[in-house]
């Protein structure tokens, strides 16, 4: 009997102190080498969801920072759902950041307990409501990094939070987002030109997930997404065979598929294109909710935009019909 007391106080005496250091370090940021006035002894740890942030961030942070993104390529966020690790992840942060607008639906409560110990911001919640785009049932459009202005709103308000965590760093964020959104305006400009040379009839961009309705927007295009806002949405054959009306009634030569999402429901449309006599191509891959290898030029924001646009461009402005 006394030895069962012993064992059942020192595990009580073992929860204490574990309780005791995880307050510790909840208090501390979630470890131990945060200071006072929002400095850390080393780098700032910044955790974000997609890598649309992550990659833009570690440009304006330099090397004041170190960017982790949970969300690789090929990972779709509209179904992702945090992992212990993830967790711990973020944890380990001194600052989250994700996209919001319901982009990371199965998350929230994961960023409101996160959020308690430390900066977490929903970048997308900088933009003005009425820039917002909606589909027919009212629900907003979460794929606000294809348009290029939006996005240096967000990724302003993330360099806003950034300057007040390290004060003493604020001019050096300032000046690297200052350098960073003079080569965000240059990359619209080029993808504005490129893009116009799409003959009129032919400017319709097919793919399986509606999620270039920002970049459709600001480069003048007709957008069709055969799945809705988020990939949770069911694809119908009514959506498919409306898909092939507009391709035949304009003439467009290709569609495309995206490197997150399951490429069945375009190949249906090519094929039933085919048999409507309209030959249609698969124009190429295209980065939507995920961006390319780390290590590779479409790893980076620049280089995802860009490839997207070439792509686009070469699939739909050199084709005769």
């Amino acid at each position: 009997m006394l030895s069962k007391r012993l064992e059942r106080a020192g595990l009580i005496a073992m929860f204490l102190i574990l309780t005791l250091l995880i307050n510790t370090a909840c208090a501390s940021g979630g470890n131990g080498d945060k200071v006072s006035n929002g400095e850390s002894a080393g780098k700032i740890r910044i955790v974000t969801t997609i890598a649309q942030i992550a990659e833009p961030l570690s440009v304006i942070g330099g090397d004041k920072v170190e960017v982790k993104s949970l969300m690789g390529p090929g990972v779709d966020p509209h179904l992702y759902a945090a992992t212990q690790g993830d967790i711990k992840k973020l944890e380990s942060g001194d600052m989250v950041f994700y996209s919001g607008l319901h982009l990371e639906a199965n998350m929230v409560k994961v960023f409101e307990q996160i959020g308690k110990n430390r900066p977490v911001l929903a970048i997308g919640e900088a933009i003005p409501k009425e820039r917002l785009l909606q589909d027919p049932k009212g629900a907003t459009d979460p794929h606000i990094w294809f348009d290029i202005d939006l996005w240096k709103l967000a990724l302003g308000a993330a360099t806003d939070e950034l300057k007040k965590y390290s004060e003493a760093d604020a001019a050096y964020f300032e000046a690297n987002k200052v350098r960073y959104f003079e080569r965000l305006d240059a990359l619209k400009a080029d993808a504005t030109q490129k893009l116009a040379e799409i003959p009129e009839e032919k400017r319709v961009l097919v793919t399986a997930h509606d999620a270039f309705g920002y970049f459709g927007r600001m480069l003048g295009l007709q957008v069709v997404g055969l799945q809705g806002l988020s990939t949770e949405d069911e694809i119908g054959l009514s959506d498919i065979e409306k898909t092939i009306e507009l391709l035949v009634e304009h003439g467009v030569p290709a569609v495309f598929v995206e490197s997150s999402i399951n490429p069945a429901s375009i190949e249906a449309v090519i094929e039933g294109a085919k048999k409507r006599g309209m030959p249609v191509e698969l124009g190429g891959q295209l980065y939507s909710d995920a961006m390319g290898a780390a290590d590779s030029e479409e790893g980076t924001y620049l280089g995802m935009y860009r490839h997207n646009v070439n792509t686009i461009h070469e699939a739909l402005a050199s084709k005769e019909g």
